[in-house]
């Protein structure tokens, strides 16, 4: 890793942005998003002058429609993993919703045994984020409610669901012509859950949990049909499935947890993707022990420049130090876009990005609420 990326790495300290590690959210967790990353876009626009393209990252991974910025096929990417690090994978198949929504049900059936899967199952959209239209498939009944709540046309992923309870979200980088690329993030993700008392009702239970009742909407209109319920005494209800923030999953800063054997395997796995040098590579793990072995785990999915690297949104985390990891990794796909762009590679074009982006943002209006 070059001089100027390492110093962008290294955080200043500004005591008075600290946050005390037992406050249930950071200051800045659930800022509008606008306000968030309004440094980071004048960060990424500063860059563009600098390196000649504001859309230089869109060449960080040549073999990635737009390098994995936006609208890019999620079995696009899982498919070019080659050799034996496919079997780190999550196994899955895809198919398109059928203008007659009563051949969906058995069109997916047939993927399904093809591809040799069974329930329970996640599905997903092919093109999306944020884990908008996750949804958990634990039986044929199912998977005819979310095949008949998808748009017609629309790709879907069935995956394997991973009962490992650990997930975690791995950010790579290597520049071109490195021998070996680095972890530079890792994300520990957990579901929120409540425990029953046998009388609070699930709502009375969000409202009043330290960290959920400071975010109820997050929670509310997707638990709608059930916040009358009232979960017996030691009872856990899991608020989110999909490990995503800004659906209400928990984030803890596992950075500290990377290890060599981890970034080994990693890097054997990134490698098996032609020209891949920049994303973060989301898994499911058995045990932390076990992750940092470089053991014990399966990939769910594998995004690219778009992609964030996670740890940030850590209660415990600082602002400065937030902004720090975003503009080192903001500059370090630049950066590998200007190495790819002398390789050849070229960025893409503005009208060939907004239209991905367009794509992208009418599809996932589209989707159902997630789990």
């Amino acid at each position: 890793m070059d001089a100027a990326l390492r110093d962008a790495a290294r955080p200043k300290a500004f005591w008075w942005l600290r946050v005390h590690p037992s406050q249930p959210l950071s200051f800045f967790e659930f800022w509008p998003g606008w306000l968030f990353y309004a440094p980071v876009v004048l960060q990424w626009l500063a860059l563009g002058v600098r390196y000649g393209s504001p859309l230089l990252p869109t060449a960080a991974n040549p073999r990635i429609e737009a390098g994995g910025l936006c609208g890019e096929s999620k079995t696009s990417i899982l498919d070019q993993v080659a050799g034996e690090a496919r079997d780190w994978i999550a196994p899955y198949t895809a198919l398109i919703t059928d203008a007659e929504p009563a051949r969906d049900l058995p069109k997916a059936e047939a993927a399904l045994a093809r591809a040799r899967l069974s329930y329970p199952l996640v599905g997903k959209p092919d093109i999306g984020c944020n884990g908008t239209g996750v949804r958990m498939i634990e039986d044929r009944a199912g998977l005819a409610r979310f095949l008949a709540d998808y748009p017609r046309g629309v790709k879907v992923i069935f995956q394997q669901f991973v009962p490992y309870e650990g997930e975690a979200g791995i950010f790579y980088v290597r520049l071109p012509g490195e021998g070996a690329g680095r972890i530079t993030s890792l994300t520990l993700k957990s579901a929120p859950m409540v425990i029953g008392d046998g009388r609070s009702t699930l709502k009375e239970l969000i409202l009043k949990d330290p960290r959920a009742g400071l975010v109820p909407h997050l929670y509310l209109t997707r638990l709608k049909g059930r916040l009358t319920e009232v979960p017996a005494t030691g009872e856990a209800v899991r608020l989110v499935f999909v490990g995503n923030h800004c659906k209400g999953s928990t984030f803890r800063n596992g950075t500290g947890e990377i290890t060599a054997a981890l970034t080994q395997v990693v890097d054997s796995i990134a490698r098996a993707i032609p020209e891949f040098h920049f994303g973060r590579i989301d898994v499911r793990f058995a045990s932390l022990a076990e992750l940092r072995r470089g053991r014990s785990f399966r990939i769910i999915e594998i995004n690219g420049a778009g992609s964030e690297a996670t740890h940030i949104w850590d209660p415990s985390t600082r602002l400065v130090d937030a902004y720090a990891a975003q503009f080192f990794h903001y500059h370090a796909a630049f950066v590998i876009g200007r190495a790819n762009r002398a390789r050849g590679h070229r960025p893409l074009g503005v009208r060939e990005t907004l239209r991905l982006w367009r794509q992208q943002k009418r599809l996932m209006a589209s989707y159902p609420m997630n789990d």
